[in-house]
Order: structure tokens, then C-alpha cells, then sequence
């Protein structure tokens, strides 16, 4: 990845110059508070207007707010580098991020038409992928091409969510929910392939992570066939395909593993994220087989693998892309584990129904926490320049 160096003299307030800044910042403050809105919601305290039922609530703006804005975050900071050509700053990423805004807002405003609720959350991909097709296509750097296509893809399941909510068709707000989780899976083995066993062999000196040429060739391919396997009616063929990648990700896991790791919060909560992929795929088969809850594996894909990959990479990339060092405080150490006890917790709950509302009271204080400790340490990191003067 190339630094740029840029002339521009930075201001005191840096939120708008790069995009991890504003969509780290918005992802972990709407994570901090969509999961105790959730709790509300599911004790029949509160209700969004533009959502018929709250579960369907509570999984959209899951993925679509708080998942798409760190992904939104790092794309836009990554492409950057990948490229060598400046991605959105200033106002337009401003205004990118009011957008993303109002559509977490929009749909608890009573009689705001539907459409507009539906209108400006299915603007934002389309802008983003965008901003993002233009310095990739300008540099030629096709082999991120796939990312575009992932988001593509993203939109897609949006719009079969909002088709449903606006009475256009039937039943398809949950195929396009568990579309996109997937699609996060997909995201999360991509760049987990690339930059976990990077940061864990520069982070520790000695530690060699075993790569696979084999499997490294067959599993993003076969985690694309997962995507319309998984929504079909194939049971069978979900099964075995949920059992083949729950190994492979778990043998690739083993690989990157050393006890080493565990002396290094910042690759150790990435290592831990990335075991609850293969995790989540073996619990969804058994749960196809009857043998486990189809609730765990989706909470072990959400909770535990985009929970605790998104807390440790926005840590490390707002350090790296500040100009400081890559070492974090008990208070983040304190927020990885609270992270990764949620997890475990919230995948555990329906072995104990008769605890289920105060185990899930306990998930939602430990989700909690841990988002409001991250922000505490980072928002005056996202919001000021870097330590060294570079713009950016």
C-alpha cells in the first residue's frame, strides 16, 4: 500500500479528510445504540414506523447501517491506497455521510412517505460505488474490481428488503437480509486472507503463518457459491457446503494461529473474529441437520465475526492512518474482550431458554460497553489530524 503525501496543510478538525474518519466514527456510534434501540423494540417498547415487525429492523440496519458504513469506511481509505488517487474528502464525503445518515433516521419519523425512506437508503451504494470505480478504473487496479461487484451485489439485497417493506413484493425482506450477511462473510474472508496473517507476521517477530496455496484458490470461490446455494432450496447441498467452509476457514485459521498472537490485542481480537467465520458456517449446517440453532450461527457470523473483526480493524487502521503507534490501551484490550465474551455469550443463549431475556440484557450490556469504549478512546483520534502533519 502506497502513502500519499499530501501538500495540503491540515486543520485542527481532520473528520472529513479521509473516509475511515466519519464512517468509522458514525458505524461505532450506531452500534453503540442500535442494539439497546433493539431491546426496546424487542420488549414491545418501541417500534419504527417504516418497519412492520422488528426483527427485520433490528437485521437491516445491522448490515446496512452499522456493517456498510466500516466497510464504506475502509474501502474508501483502502482504495486510496490502492490506487494512488484520492478518494472523497471534504464536503462530498461530508454529504455522503449525511445520506447514510438520514437513512438510519428517516424510518422513525411518523408519516414520512415510504418511498423517501426507501429512496435515500437505496441512493448510498450507488454513490459509493462511484466514488470508489473511479480511482480503481483510472489506475487500472482490476483486481479490486471484485469489491464493486460485492457492493453491486449489496444493493441488490437492499432493494429486495425495501420491495418488500413498500408492499411491492412478497416476503423477500429476509432473503435480502441474510443475503447481505453472507455478503459481509464473503468481505470478511476476502480482505481476512489478505491483512490477518500480514498484520499477525509484522506484528510478531519470528511468526510465519502457514498459507495453502490449495485452499487459498478454492475458498473465495466457494464462498461465492455459498451466496445462492445457502438461499436455496438445496438442503442437502447447503449442508455440505456449510460443513466444507466451516473446515476450510477453520483450517485457514489454524494456519495464521500462534500462541504468540495472544500477547497482541490488536492481532489477537482479528484472529478471534475471523474463528467465528468458520464457527458460524458449522453451526449453520448442524442447525440445517437439527443438531444446533439456526440463531447461533447467525449471531456467530454477526456478533462474533463482523463484531470483532470491525472493532479490530477500525482500531488499527485509525491508529495506522493517524500516524500513530499500533498499540492500544487497557481500555481497547478491555473492549475486545467484551466484544468476544458477547459473542460466545449471545451463540450460547438458546441452550438456555429459561435465562434468554436477561442472557440477552447481558449481550446487549457487553455490546454496549464495548462500542462506548472505543468511542471514548477514538473519536478524538478520528476527529484531529495525524501526529505526524501529513494530511489525510
Amino acid at each position: 500500500m502506497i502513502q500519499l503525501q499530501e501538500r495540503q496543510t491540515p486543520g485542527r478538525f481532520a473528520l472529513f479528510y479521509l473516509g475511515f474518519r466519519p464512517f468509522f466514527l458514525a458505524g461505532a456510534a450506531v452500534a453503540m445504540v442500535l442494539i439497546p434501540l433493539w431491546l426496546a423494540v424487542y420488549q414491545g417498547k418501541l417500534q419504527p414506523y417504516y418497519y412492520p415487525e422488528g426483527i427485520t429492523w433490528h437485521g437491516h440496519e445491522m448490515i446496512f447501517g452499522f456493517a456498510l458504513a466500516i466497510i464504506a469506511g475502509f474501502l474508501l481509505t483502502a482504495v486510496r491506497n490502492w490506487t494512488s488517487i484520492n478518494t472523497l474528502q471534504g464536503i462530498p464525503l461530508a454529504l455522503l455521510t449525511l445520506l447514510w445518515l438520514m437513512a438510519r433516521v428517516f424510518p422513525w419519523i411518523g408519516g414520512l412517505p415510504a418511498i423517501w425512506i426507501a429512496a435515500a437508503d437505496l441512493s448510498f451504494l450507488p454513490l459509493l460505488i462511484v466514488c470508489l470505480a473511479r480511482p480503481i478504473l483510472l489506475a487500472r487496479n482490476y483486481r479490486n474490481l471484485v469489491f464493486l461487484v460485492i457492493l453491486c451485489l449489496f444493493w441488490i439485497a437492499n432493494l429486495l428488503v425495501h420491495l418488500d417493506l413498500l408492499g411491492i413484493t412478497a416476503e423477500t425482506r429476509h432473503t435480502g437480509i441474510l443475503m447481505a450477511l453472507f455478503l459481509v462473510v464473503i468481505i470478511m474472508t476476502l480482505l481476512g486472507g489478505r491483512v490477518i496473517p500480514f498484520f499477525t507476521e509484522r506484528g510478531i517477530a519470528g511468526v510465519q503463518c502457514t498459507r495453502r496455496p490449495w485452499l487459498e484458490k478454492i475458498l473465495l470461490p466457494l464462498s461465492l457459491l455459498w451466496l445462492p446455494v445457502s438461499l436455496s432450496e438445496f438442503r442437502n447441498v447447503t449442508i455440505a457446503l456449510a460443513l466444507t467452509l466451516a473446515l476450510l476457514n477453520t483450517l485457514r485459521w489454524i494456519g495464521w494461529f500462534d500462541r504468540r498472537v495472544l500477547a497482541h490485542p490488536l492481532i489477537w481480537i482479528l484472529q478471534v473474529g475471523y474463528a467465528f467465520i468458520g464457527l458460524g458456517y458449522g453451526l449453520y449446517g448442524f442447525a440445517l441437520l437439527d443438531m444446533a440453532n439456526i440463531s447461533s450461527a447467525i449471531h456467530a457470523f454477526a456478533v462474533g465475526g463482523i463484531g470483532c473483526l470491525t472493532l479490530g480493524m477500525m482500531a488499527r487502521v485509525s491508529l495506522g492512518h493517524t500516524g500513530r503507534a499500533l498499540t492500544v490501551s487497557p481500555m481497547m484490550i478491555t473492549a475486545f474482550s467484551l466484544m468476544a465474551i458477547a459473542a460466545l455469550l449471545r451463540i450460547c443463549l438458546p441452550l438456555a431458554p429459561v435465562f434468554y431475556a436477561e442472557g440477552l440484557a447481558l449481550v446487549v450490556l457487553l455490546w454496549t460497553l464495548g462500542w462506548m469504549l472505543f468511542l471514548i478512546r477514538y473519536i478524538p483520534i478520528l476527529i484531529q489530524p495525524r501526529v505526524d502533519g501529513v494530511f489525510g
